[in-house]
């Protein structure tokens, strides 16, 4: 058997531990832990998406809310036609609502692919600051646009009764629907380990780090930051989509600044670049959210302190302080 890194056995240790939280959850009779640790695969997958883009590329974007929103939206707009069983459009053709999570999940996917890469196209052209700014523009003009959109609840936002259905299985049960959330989430880290590791990777790197060296290979780098930003982008619209279904409601509020800050603050607390940086992050999250929610309003003070000794003392986040550095920190 080969040698594991210290790394790869803190990955294998926390799947394990994902893996059975259910079990213990239920023995200790408390099984709103279940739906905790389910937001854990949710966002860790959300971040799994900004991670790939951020750590890997090197693109800073703080308009990934864009993106999560809209798998909401898919996931809420079809859900709710499939509700009311009225028809979505009637011209050309007729397009209905579903409530089958398959079906759902691809259209997010698409519609955050489709979005990603108009955004990409005009903000890619740009570099750094005016980079984030422009990624943040895009995500802003999309919450005001469905603030003002009363059709589907505007700034109050759309309720879904009834939880979408997945072959075989119950999605009602907790557990279940965590498993759902799970599998997803390591198919996202599986995506993403593959994509760093294959040639694709290799050349996103080297565009991070240097683009004209990348450009004299006869690699555009404009088109391989374009790929892993659509890429990205729908990892994280599938998030989206699960969210809105875990909470069976979606509002704007998915779509603002505070949610792309949100998922940037789950990268960065777990390590930005490692593969299973934004589950620790996540996981990170959740707990002082969980703990300290429950004892004031302003927990996320707690949080920013936790945040500001990872940005000035582990620069490769909770994962660096427990594994080391890696080659990028």
């Amino acid at each position: 058997m080969p040698n594991l890194s210290r790394e790869t056995i803190i990955n294998i240790i926390i799947s394990l531990g994902l893996l059975v939280f259910p079990f213990i959850a239920t023995a200790m009779d408390e099984p709103f832990y279940i739906t905790l640790a389910t937001r854990v695969a949710i966002l860790s997958l959300a971040a799994v998406g900004l991670n790939l883009a951020l750590g890997t590329g090197g693109l800073v974007s703080f308009g990934h809310a864009a993106f999560f929103g809209i798998g909401g939206y898919a996931m809420g707009i079809l859900a709710s036609h499939a509700q009311t069983y009225t028809p979505i459009f009637t011209w050309p053709f007729v397009i209905e609502g579903t409530n089958q999570m398959l079906i759902i999940w691809l259209v997010a996917i698409v519609m955050s692919g489709i979005a990603a890469l108009f955004i990409g196209l005009l903000s890619l052209r740009t570099s750094g600051v005016y980079f984030i700014m422009i990624t943040l523009a895009f995500a802003q003009m999309i919450y005001y646009f469905m603030i003002s959109w009363p059709t589907y609840g505007g700034e109050d936002g759309l309720s879904i009764y009834v939880r979408n259905q997945f072959p075989g299985v119950n999605t009602l049960d907790p557990s279940s629907f965590f498993y759902i959330c799970l599998a997803l989430m390591f198919a996202g880290l599986g995506l993403s380990a593959m994509i760093k590791n294959s040639r694709f990777g290799a050349a996103l790197q080297a565009a991070r780090q240097n683009e004209e060296r990348l450009a004299a290979t006869g690699i555009r780098p404009f088109n391989i930051k374009l790929t892993a930003f659509v890429i990205s982008g729908m990892i994280t619209g599938l998030a989206g989509a699960l969210m809105a279904d875990l909470s069976r409601f979606v509002s704007p509020t998915m779509l603002s600044w505070h949610m792309s800050g949100e998922i940037m603050v789950l990268v960065i607390l777990g390590g930005v670049g490692r593969l299973y940086g934004p589950v620790v992050g996540a996981m990170i999250y959740i707990i002082f959210e969980f703990i300290f929610g429950g004892m004031t309003d302003h927990w996320q003070f707690y949080l920013g302190l936790v945040l500001l000794g990872v940005v000035l003392f582990a620069r490769g986040g909770a994962i660096g302080l427990l594994a080391g550095k890696a080659r990028h920190d």
